[in-house]
């Protein structure tokens, strides 16, 4: 695989998947837009493990948290904080693992990968994140997260697995609608996607394995690397943006681009 294109795809997943604009939608555009050939699986996995680095960085106190509570949660044990956490991630985290199995076995998802999906869920999606974000309270932080909360929150990322829709986005939209502060929205979103990228890493790698050598971990160590450098910039930016600005330019981002692609898919 060539650097150029190894380079192409983990920017742009590295800069979209903590922003609510879908990096499944662009890299699916990548390859359909383009004379790219689809990058493959193993890239996918690569792109979405440099992403799961610095989503765990940039929020490690949290993520010690949970991974320290985690044999309690698991054992029922729900007697600390960090057990709490670990339990309240889990709780929020099944509907999508469900979801994606669904449309896994189904072969659903490969017939969702189309311009015109993504570009009518980029408008809808990206409208819907504005209506919550304008007309909700901002009211609830991360300390009044709960487990009915979690789950709600958690029915909404399911969403994500429609391409273009965006797995932060959706979260962000349903933390606003139950009346979270937008800074905190957003944290609980990020938080939320360290289990949802293992569990959805760890499902594709069972077909990563199977095709594996060494010129093909030679790159996708290389995609990981640059999606890491470049999720770790796009995610400080945006939580210090969302101190004093709305989610405003991401709605318009989304509609101009989701009414683009609808241009070119009706052509």
């Amino acid at each position: 695989m060539a650097l150029f294109h190894i380079f192409l795809v983990a920017i742009i997943q590295g800069l979209t998947e903590f922003l609510p604009v879908s990096s499944s939608g662009h890299l699916i555009l990548l390859s359909q837009v383009t004379s790219l050939p689809d990058q493959g699986l193993a890239i996918d996995v690569a792109v979405h493990v440099g992403t799961l680095g610095a989503v765990i960085i940039y929020f490690w106190k949290d993520t010690k948290s949970a991974f320290a509570g985690l044999p309690r949660a698991v054992t029922g044990r729900i007697d600390t904080d960090d057990a709490r956490l670990a339990l309240l991630l889990i709780i929020a985290t099944l509907p999508v693992i469900l979801a994606g199995l669904i449309l896994k076995v189904t072969g659903l998802y490969d017939m969702l990968r189309s311009v015109a999906v993504i570009g009518w869920t980029m408008i809808l999606f990206g409208i819907a994140l504005w209506w919550a974000d304008q007309r909700s309270a901002q009211m609830k932080t991360e300390t009044d997260w709960s487990f009915q909360t979690a789950l709600k929150m958690g029915l909404w990322q399911a969403l994500a697995i429609i391409p273009g829709t965006s797995r932060s986005g959706i979260v962000i939209t349903g933390a606003r609608h139950l009346g979270f502060t937008r800074h905190d929205s957003a944290k609980l979103a990020m938080l939320m996607s360290i289990p949802t990228i293992i569990a959805s890493g760890a499902l594709l790698s069972v077909d990563v394995i199977r095709e594996a050598d060494l010129a093909l971990a030679r790159d996708a160590s290389i995609a990981a690397a640059f999606s890491f450098v470049a999720a770790l910039l796009a995610l400080t930016l945006m939580m210090r943006l969302l101190r004093s600005v709305s989610f405003t330019p991401y709605v318009i981002y989304r509609v101009a681009l989701g009414a683009t692609l609808l241009i070119i898919a009706y052509a």
